[in-house]
């Protein structure tokens, strides 16, 4: 494992005692505000001292409270990506990235700055200064300076919490090529079901201080009993690959052998992608439909319905596809005659799929 992680805080009222291991590539920590999420970050950083525990690094134990381990922050080789950028001022931008490079001092291994430029596409920001650029540059920017620093563990606190719609999908594909290109883990704080299910090879679910859940992120964002964002945050992850572009602008995906049209990606033929799908956007039938606009029907089969106190239902659907998650009214579930084990059709309509929910899988 990359990063073993053992913790016992308490602040207040609030209790946080989690334990969990978090393997290569980009660990979601992801729950409600309040979970304890930062919390646990600011502990592997060296920013908090757990009153118990144990953090393992590769092969650096970085705190054992047992033993009277607390290795300093500056000493524990992690980079750090706040919410907001944190820049300096007064230098520019390749100023601020040589910052990281600096810092990094002797320690080997990590991209050069080169790589690190051209994988986040910084070389037109070179010369300017942090006042000049874009929230979403200087995301870019920071996330740069924190990988100089050659870190073996990168963390990443919300990064996008604080920025618009389309500075958000900008920044996506940048976290996706640190994935799978920078050869740096990272633990990533996020309460966004939407890049949970775009960046994370592992979800560590938060709940009042526990884990409630760890495990994929198709595996966990399709068990609603764990979701932490409420039933708007819903929804299920399926594999795809392109098959093709049509001249109506639309592309044509294949998803466990069934068919997905989405509007147009710029994706090539081949490549295989994850596409989230929200739980208020299907639609459920018990005989497959005709004469609908949807082009996306997946026939299926009820694993289990959820009902709350409110009007809503939360239903699980096994697909060829993959597993869907489909939200509707308890009216609804008593008009059909829905239950487990009863065959329906999942009914998804193309323009229903946001950009910011279709990225690759991932490499790990």
């Amino acid at each position: 494992m990359t990063l073993a992680i053992q913790l016992r805080h308490r602040v207040g009222g609030f209790d946080l005692n989690v334990v969990f291991d978090a393997p290569p590539g980009v660990t979601v920590l992801f729950g409600r505000s309040g979970s304890g999420k930062t919390t646990v970050v600011n502990a592997v950083a060296g920013l908090i001292r757990p009153d118990s525990g144990h953090i393992r690094l590769l092969d650096r134990v970085l705190v054992d409270t047992a033993r009277g381990i607390d290795v300093p922050t500056h000493r524990r080789r992690l980079g750090y990506v706040f919410q907001e950028g944190r820049l300096f001022p007064h230098l520019t931008v390749r100023q601020n990235l040589a910052y990281g490079r600096w810092f990094a001092g002797r320690a080997r291994g990590g991209p050069d700055t080169d790589r690190v430029i051209e994988m986040l596409g910084l070389g037109g920001l070179l010369a300017r200064r942090p006042q000049t650029l874009s929230g979403g540059e200087k995301q870019r920017v920071a996330i740069g300076r924190a990988l100089l620093a050659r870190p073996q563990l990168l963390l990443a606190d919300e990064p996008l919490a604080a920025l618009d719609e389309p500075r958000k999908a900008e920044i996506l594909p940048y976290f996706e090529r640190l994935r799978d290109a920078a050869e740096v883990p990272i633990l990533y704080v996020s309460h966004s079901a939407a890049e949970v299910a775009r960046l994370a090879t592992t979800v560590v679910v938060l709940e009042a201080g526990r884990v409630a859940r760890q495990g994929r992120a198709a595996e966990v964002l399709s068990d609603a009993s764990v979701l932490p964002a409420g039933v708007r945050g819903a929804g299920a992850v399926l594999d795809a690959r392109v098959r093709r572009h049509h001249a109506d602008g639309l592309t044509e995906l294949d998803a466990g052998g069934v068919a997905l049209f989405l509007p147009g990606l710029t994706h090539g033929p081949g490549a295989a992608l994850r596409v989230r799908i929200a739980a208020h956007e299907v639609i459920l039938a018990r005989g497959k439909p005709e004469g609908l606009s949807a082009l996306n029907i997946l026939p299926g089969r009820i694993v289990s319905i959820r009902q709350g106190s409110g009007p809503g239902a939360m239903i699980v659907i096994d697909t060829p596809a993959g597993r869907l998650l489909a939200r509707v009214t308890r009216r609804s579930v008593q008009a059909l005659e829905l239950s487990e084990g009863v065959t329906c059709h999942a009914i998804v309509k193309s323009v229903g799929i946001a950009p910011e929910d279709v990225g690759a899988p991932g490499a790990v």
